[in-house]
């Protein structure tokens, strides 16, 4: 295991964060806020009006994986269960049996190619369902949709893999507000890349540790086995991400939990057999005090509902919920952290709080990898 002293000096230092990143990671982190830009503008070039031009529809069927389905996740949770329309995550290669020309399918992809793509596209079209199409200008995918006079976003070979999720996220969002579903200031894409050009600054690489919270998050994941809690189902997409990304870059396991629903098994985990226990204690085995110890980590969004039970014993509120799981990391003796909580959160909209999560959630990931080196790792 690396040492915190160790990592904080390769964070520190340019050149190994150079020579430790050989994808970029870094830099396509740091350009988030570009590529709402980018993708707003490939989106006016598009023709989205082919889609929307029909009015709402019955339903949005997202054909997507892993970014893509992060994407599909933060537009269902934004909707709520107060959507006049369902919106649906498949995987792909199938469509859902029931979908058809009222529906509107949406396939959101970094590549555009594969099987999983390029079937469900040519499926929707058989069908008359209305088509929307995302992923690299030279996919298969294209040839699909304008197969079906369907529009396409062409994102640009450059994306980096791991790093495209405003990419995808980021049609989603114009097409429910062109479909009147969310209110143009809610998912107004300037305000969307400000605060991601925000945390690009307070983030970046040449901000040094402890000054900057991404670096500090990665240190203090660096022995830690995190516990995520999740402020509602908004907050949850933000932890699915972290921890994926987590997993993914950095081959760090998690534990995560929505609250309220999951409070219960919440605090078990951080009362049980790996809370650190009393520090007080003179007679422990100190022998056991190595290793991975529990760090909760909480995500917080605010505007999440407070009528889901709020005030009563079973179920209660989300904020309710979190206040009991930080007690119960309290007296357990599990240091806490909160994602994205650094400076005035408050001053922003609901999405541009959730790009800043998601924005440090990404450098967190990418540091601890560079930190553990496992970027080169991986690829010998």
């Amino acid at each position: 295991m690396t040492s915190p002293e160790l990592a904080e000096e390769v964070l520190d230092d340019l050149d190994v964060l150079r020579a430790r990143d050989p994808r970029g990671l870094l830099p396509a982190v740091a350009g988030a806020g570009a590529q709402v830009r980018e993708t707003s503008r490939l989106l006016d070039e598009a023709g989205l009006d082919r889609v929307t031009g029909g009015g709402r529809p019955r339903g949005l069927v997202i054909v997507a994986r892993r970014e893509g389905a992060v994407a599909a996740a933060v537009l269902r949770a934004l909707l709520g269960p107060g959507s006049p329309v369902t919106v649906d995550v498949v995987p792909g290669p199938d469509l859902p049996v029931w979908t058809g020309p009222t529906d509107i399918a949406v396939v959101a992809t970094r590549t555009g190619s594969g099987r999983y793509a390029v079937t469900p596209a040519y499926e929707a079209a058989r069908r008359g369902v209305t088509l929307l199409g995302i992923g690299a200008e030279d996919a298969p995918l294209r040839a699909a949709c304008s197969t079906a006079r369907m529009p396409y976003v062409p994102l640009p070979r450059s994306r980096v893999r791991h790093t495209t999720l405003w990419s995808l996220l980021t049609p989603l969002l114009r097409l429910a507000t062109e479909l009147e579903l969310v209110r143009p200031d809610v998912a107004d894409p300037q305000e969307i890349a400000t605060a991601l050009d925000e945390i690009a600054v307070e983030c970046g690489p040449t901000r040094e540790s402890f000054v900057n919270p991404a670096k500090t998050l990665a240190l203090e994941l660096l022995d830690a086995f995190p516990v995520l809690a999740a402020e509602g189902p908004l907050a949850e997409t933000v932890a699915d991400r972290f921890a994926d990304q987590l997993a993914t870059l950095a081959g760090l396991p998690t534990s995560r939990f929505r609250l309220p629903d999951q409070r219960v098994a919440a605090c078990a985990v951080l009362g049980g057999p790996l809370a650190a226990g009393d520090p007080d204690d003179f007679f422990r085995d100190r022998s056991e005090d190595v290793g991975r110890r529990l760090r909760l980590l909480t995500v917080r969004d605010t505007d999440a509902a407070h009528h889901d039970g709020a005030g009563e014993r079973e179920p209660r509120s989300a904020r309710e919920a979190l206040d009991e799981v930080l007690r119960t990391a309290a007296s357990s003796n599990v240091p806490v952290s909160g994602l994205a909580e650094h400076g005035d959160p408050e001053r922003h909209g609901r999405l541009p709080r959730l790009a800043r999560q998601l924005a440090v959630a990404d450098f967190s990931a990418v540091y601890l990898a560079l930190a553990l080196d496992q970027e080169r790792a991986l690829r010998r």
